[in-house]
């Protein structure tokens, strides 16, 4: 496999096409296993989808974050790129991809070094993602003032223009993959388009708590929801833009201790993809299935019964886009160590709210990705 070289995002010409000779394919027969998806659409049109793989398993020192992207609405994709490979013993993990209010698609993703006691947020630009090629800046690590810190969820852009930053995040150095019952949720929040961040929050709740997400809600209050291992997400709340937070509580939503996601639509309504009517055993969910899309209208008292996206089992980790004609645009994985499958849900908010094809647009379990 060739080395990744970092290229810097220039407008195009001969600098494009020696960044795009830099950025390494990542042919399947390098991946034992693969998930963890994020989604994009740019201006143009184009489907940018990350994930990550490298390695045996994951976490493993070798995990490395790809991205593949799509010309023609979804149809077909690209073979995946290498955008940030294991470097001086710290894994590439959970990236993300959005793209800001100024039209720069932002790849945010992970490092991690338990023997170095380091684990940080790192970010790469593309400022003109409809560009052939797409042209990345270097990677840059975004100073949180945490010594343990990752997230893997979307920002938020408040109406007030401030970039809200889903973090978990830990008060001491961890030499572990993971802090454990140490992990606290919080934000980081940015006044100035993400040249600086400051770290918000330090919620607490049951084991494996991780990967939140934030919703402004209409009254202007910030909603999170968290992953838990306890049955349901939790939820805090924070009055004051994201400075301070609420004790963290069960919300009732219940999950088998997956991620989940939540959006607001430009309807003005929510969308949440979760685990519905997953199987349960013992006490507490486990098996992740059921993947199902849901619609709010009232900022997330009340759901509809949800639009089926796949109810295998191994199914997990949605993200999900919507385009201006109202498509939405959804990625989870399945069954990570064996098919290792990325896919793609095609819908719109009416199905998800009737529960069923309406528009006759749907289109489920689309293959972006494989191993089998």
């Amino acid at each position: 496999m060739k080395a990744f070289t970092s290229s810097s995002c220039t407008a195009g010409g001969l600098l494009a096409g020696i960044a795009a000779l830099l950025i390494a394919p990542a042919a399947a027969a390098d991946r034992q296993w693969q998930g963890i998806p994020g989604i994009e659409r740019t201006g143009g049109g184009r489907l940018f989808v990350s994930w990550f793989s490298g390695g045996p398993r994951e976490p493993d020192p070798h995990n490395m974050v790809l991205v593949t992207t799509s010309d023609d609405g979804g149809e077909t994709f690209a073979e995946p790129e290498i955008l940030a490979e294991p470097r001086d013993g710290a894994r590439a993990f959970d990236p993300t991809l959005w793209i800001d209010p100024a039209g720069t698609l932002h790849l945010i993703y992970n490092r991690g070094n338990p023997s170095a006691q380091a684990h940080d947020v790192w970010t790469r630009l593309c400022r003109e993602p409809d560009a052939t090629p797409p042209d990345w800046t270097a990677e840059e690590r975004l100073e949180l003032a945490a010594p343990y810190a990752f997230r893997m969820n979307k920002p938020t852009v408040l109406r007030s223009g401030v970039w809200v930053l889903p973090v978990t995040h830990a008060a001491a150095p961890v030499s572990d993959w993971f802090a454990g019952d140490r992990q606290l949720q919080g934000v980081a929040l940015s006044a100035d388009e993400g040249k600086s961040w400051s770290l918000h929050g330090a919620i607490k709740a049951p084991p494996w708590a991780l990967e939140n997400m934030v919703i402004e809600r209409k009254d202007g209050s910030l909603w999170m929801l968290i992953r838990t291992d306890g049955g349901e997400l939790w939820e805090s709340l924070a009055h004051d833009a994201g400075r301070t937070w609420t004790e963290g509580k069960p919300s009732g939503i219940k999950t088998p201790g997956s991620r989940f996601f939540i959006r607001r639509l430009s309807s003005g309504n929510l969308l949440l993809i979760n685990h519905v009517g997953f199987a349960v055993t013992g006490k507490l969910g486990t098996a992740r299935s059921h993947l199902t899309a849901q619609i709010s209208a009232d900022d997330g008292k009340t759901w509809s019964t949800g639009l089926l996206l796949d109810e295998r089992e191994g199914v997990s980790y949605p993200d999900a886009i919507e385009s201006p004609d109202g498509t939405i645009f959804a990625v989870y994985d399945r069954d990570r160590g064996g098919a290792g499958e990325i896919l793609l849900a095609r819908f719109t908010e009416a199905d998800a709210a009737a529960g069923s094809d309406v528009t006759g647009k749907v289109r489920l379990r689309q293959v972006v990705s494989g191993l089998r």
